[in-house]
């Protein structure tokens, strides 16, 4: 049997900001935006190419807002999401390797190639550069 993760749930202060930001500045695609009642707002957003997707929302999940770390995308090339990331107006750190258990600026071997971000209520991200197949 198969276990797919198919949903993330990211719990933020507000949801139209929220879904500007991952919409308009990161670039996922709006899968959907449901309110099911009074207090309960469902968006669901993916990122290109990804099976997975983020729930943002109200009354849809009790964790602080910014308290979810470790996210993580992967991408073929770090650089050009470095880019993408840098025209839409997200502040990204610049392409970073881990050496020692620190972060170090530059590109690194496979799979150590790496660029951070936040959304605006803290929840941080990890875009990885994937190794070329």
């Amino acid at each position: 049997m198969d276990w797919k993760l198919e949903v993330v749930v990211v719990p933020v202060s507000d949801v139209g900001r929220a879904k500007a930001f991952y919409e308009e500045q990161a670039g996922f695609t709006v899968d959907h935006d449901t309110r099911l009642r009074d207090g309960v707002r469902v968006v669901q957003l993916t990122p290109p190419g990804s099976p997975c997707s983020i729930v943002v929302g109200s009354g849809v999940i009790e964790s602080p807002p910014g308290s979810v770390k470790g996210l993580q995308l992967v991408v073929a090339d770090i650089e050009k999401a470095h880019a993408e990331l840098t025209a839409r107006g997200v502040p990204v750190s610049p392409v970073q390797h881990f050496e020692a258990g620190a972060r170090v600026n530059g590109r690194g071997e496979a799979w150590n190639s790496f660029v951070f971000f936040n959304d605006p209520d803290g929840n941080g991200w990890a875009v990885q550069e994937a190794p070329a197949a």
